[in-house]
C-alpha cells in the first residue's frame, strides 16, 4: 500500500507541486487583495471622517460669523438711531399739532413720550393745511424743502425744533413743513442706513473669520506634514476649550485683526449714512406729506436711492468701493488698535505692549483689502442688499403700509392691480419706516439678517475665501521653513486640498459650492468657476 502511494506521488509530483504552488499563489494574492481592500477602507473611512470634521469645522466657521454679526449690531444701531432720531422729530411735530387746536382740554396734552408715526398720520384738515402752506411757498417762488437743515444729523434739527416747541404758538406752518421734511429724510436714510450697514458688517465679518480659519486649517496641515507619528488634522472646534487656537496660534495678532471692525461701527457708518441720506434727499426731496403714492411708484423710488448709492450698472457698483466704509486708512490703522484697549489690556496682564501692527497683521489687512475690492464682493453685496430689500418693501411695507395681500410665489392677478392702484399717504409709509429700523437693528433673532445669509453667493463667497490663496498664506508665515517633510507630504496636502473641494460641495439640500485651489489659485478665477457652479 506505501509503495503504491509512493508511485503515485511520484507518478504526479509534477501537477501535485503545480496544484500547491496555484493555491499558494492563490493564498498570497488574496492575502494582499485582502490588505489592500482593507487599506483602501481605512483610508476611505479616514477621508471621510476628514471630510466631514471639515465641513463641520466651515459650518461652524460660518455660525461663528452670524453670532458675531448679532453682537456687533446693536453698537452700530444705538449710534445710527442716536444721530437719526426719528422719534424725536414726530413728537415736535405733534406738539405742534397739538399747540395749533386748542379747541379742547385734550389739545394741549402733556404727553412726555415720543408718539409714532401713526399717531401724526396727516387727517384731511392736515392735508388742506399742508397744501395752502405749499401753495404759499410756490407763490414766492421757494420750495418748502429748501428750507430743510442739509445736516447730516437730523437728530441736531430735532434738539432746535424742540426748543422751538416751547413756544409752540408763535411756530408757523414753514416750520412744521420743514419738520415734515426732515421727518420723510431721517425715517428713509435711517432704515437704509441700517440695511447697508448690515449688509457690510455680514460681508467683513465672513471675510475675517474666514481668513482665521484658513489659517487655523493650514496649521493642521504643516502638522500633518511634519511626519510627526500623532499628527492628525485638528478639524474639531474646540474653540472652548483652547480659545486661542480657535483661528490659529497667534492670538495677539488675530485679536488686532478682529477689532478692525470698530472701524465700521464707529466711522464707517457715517459715511454710510451721508452717501445714503445723499441719495435720498435727491429722490425723495421733491414729496410733501400730501403725496399719495402706490406700491409700484415707490418701488421705483427706493431703485432710484439704491442705484445712486451702490451705481445703476455693473461696473458702476465695482467702483463704488465700500472698504472706505470697512477699514481705517493705513495712518489711522495703529489708533484703532489702540481704541480697542488690546494694548491697554497686554500690560495689565503683564505683558509687553506690542507694536499695533506686524507682518502678520499687515498681510491680513491686505488680503482683506483686496477681497474688499474685488467684483466678487460687489457681487454678493448686491445680492443680499436685493435680499433685504425685498423683506422691507415687498414683504413688510407692501402688507404694513399698503395692506396689500402677503406675497405668494404665484400672486393673484387682483393683488397685482392692488400694487398700482391702491394708494398712501407719504407719512404712512414713513411709520412702517420708522418701526422697521429697529427691526433691522434687532441683534436677536434678526429676520433680514437671515434673509441675507440664505443668498446661495455669500456661502460660496465664503468658501472660496477660506480654500484659497493657501500656498501664498504657508510660504508668508513661515510654514514652509517648519515642515522639514511638507515636500514630500505633497499627495497628503493635495488630498487635504481635495477634501475642502469635495466636502463643501452642495449636496441634496446645500448650497455651498469650492474649487480646487492647486488647480487655479487666483481669488477672481476661482470664484469665476464657483458661480459657473452654483449657475
Amino acid at each position: 500500500m506505501f509503495s503504491s502511494a509512493r508511485r503515485w506521488l511520484r507518478n504526479n509530483r509534477t501537477p501535485i507541486a503545480i496544484g500547491v504552488g496555484i493555491v499558494g499563489a492563490g493564498y498570497i494574492a488574496t492575502q494582499y487583495v485582502l490588505n489592500k481592500i482593507n487599506d483602501a477602507r481605512e483610508r476611505m473611512s479616514s477621508d471621510r471622517i476628514a471630510k466631514e470634521n471639515l465641513r463641520r469645522r466651515f459650518e461652524q466657521n460660518q455660525e461663528d460669523c452670524t453670532f458675531t454679526v448679532l453682537a456687533l449690531l446693536p453698537t452700530v444701531t444705538s449710534n445710527i438711531l442716536g444721530a437719526m432720531n426719528t422719534e424725536k422729530i414726530t413728537f415736535e411735530i405733534q406738539q405742534i399739532k397739538g399747540s395749533t387746536g386748542k379747541r379742547s382740554k385734550s389739545g394741549n396734552s402733556d404727553s412726555t413720550s415720543p408718539p409714532s408715526i401713526a399717531d401724526t398720520t396727516l387727517t384731511e384738515e392736515d392735508v388742506k393745511s399742508m397744501a395752502t402752506s405749499a401753495s404759499l411757498h410756490s407763490e414766492s417762488g421757494i420750495h418748502a424743502s429748501q428750507f430743510a437743515a442739509p445736516t447730516p444729523f437730523p437728530a441736531a434739527a430735532g434738539q432746535d425744533g424742540q426748543h422751538e416747541a416751547g413756544s409752540a404758538p408763535k411756530v408757523s406752518r414753514k416750520t412744521k413743513r420743514q419738520l415734515w421734511d426732515d421727518l420723510t429724510i431721517s425715517a428713509i436714510t435711517r432704515s437704509f442706513t441700517l440695511i447697508y450697514t448690515l449688509a457690510l458688517l455680514t460681508m467683513l465679518t465672513r471675510v475675517q473669520l474666514n481668513l482665521l480659519g484658513r489659517r487655523s486649517y493650514l496649521s493642521s496641515v504643516v502638522a500633518l506634514a511634519t511626519g510627526s507619528a500623532q499628527a492628525a488634522i485638528s478639524l474639531e472646534n474646540n474653540d472652548d476649550d483652547n480659545p486661542e487656537q480657535a483661528y490659529g496660534n497667534d492670538f495677539d495678532t488675530n485679536r488686532k485683526y478682529l477689532t478692525f471692525s470698530w472701524w465700521l461701527l464707529n466711522k464707517g457708518w457715517v459715511q454710510v449714512m451721508q452717501r445714503v441720506e445723499g441719495a435720498v434727499r435727491i429722490v425723495f426731496g421733491s414729496l410733501s406729506p400730501r403725496d399719495l403714492l402706490n406700491f409700484d411708484r415707490f418701488s421705483e423710488l427706493v431703485i432710484e436711492v439704491r442705484k445712486l448709492v451702490e451705481g445703476s450698472t455693473v461696473e458702476e457698483r465695482r467702483q463704488t468701493g465700500w472698504s472706505a466704509f470697512l477699514l481705517p486708512p493705513r495712518d489711522q490703522e495703529n489708533e484703532v488698535v489702540r481704541q480697542s484697549g488690546i494694548l491697554e489690556d497686554n500690560s495689565l496682564q503683564g505683558g509687553y505692549a506690542a507694536e499695533p501692527s506686524s507682518p502678520a497683521l499687515r498681510s491680513l489687512l491686505d488680503e482683506t483689502a483686496d477681497l474688499l475690492e474685488s467684483p466678487a464682493f460687489s457681487h454678493v453685496l448686491t445680492l443680499i442688499l436685493d435680499a433685504a430689500f425685498e423683506i422691507l418693501v415687498e414683504q413688510k411695507l407692501a402688507t404694513e403700509a399698503f395692506e396689500l395681500p402677503s406675497q405668494s410665489p404665484f400672486p393673484p392677478p387682483e393683488s397685482m392691480e392692488l400694487r398700482g392702484t391702491k394708494h398712501v399717504l407719504l407719512p404712512k409709509i414713513l411709520s412702517g419706516l420708522t418701526r422697521q429700523a429697529h427691526v433691522i437693528g434687532n441683534g436677536v433673532s434678526n429676520e433680514y439678517l437671515h434673509s441675507m445669509e440664505t443668498v446661495r453667493a455669500l456661502e460660496a463667497f465664503a468658501a472660496v475665501v477660506y480654500s484659497s490663496n493657501w500656498e501664498n498664506e504657508v510660504r508668508e508665515d513661515g510654514l514652509m521653513e517648519s515642515a522639514a517633510f511638507i515636500s514630500k507630504s505633497e499627495a497628503e496636502s493635495q488630498l487635504l486640498q481635495q477634501s475642502v473641494q469635495e466636502s463643501l460641495q452642495p449636496g441634496p439640500e446645500e448650497s455651498v459650492v469650492i474649487v480646487d485651489p492647486t488647480e487655479e489659485r487666483g481669488f477672481e478665477s476661482a470664484w469665476e468657476k464657483a458661480m459657473r457652479d452654483t449657475s
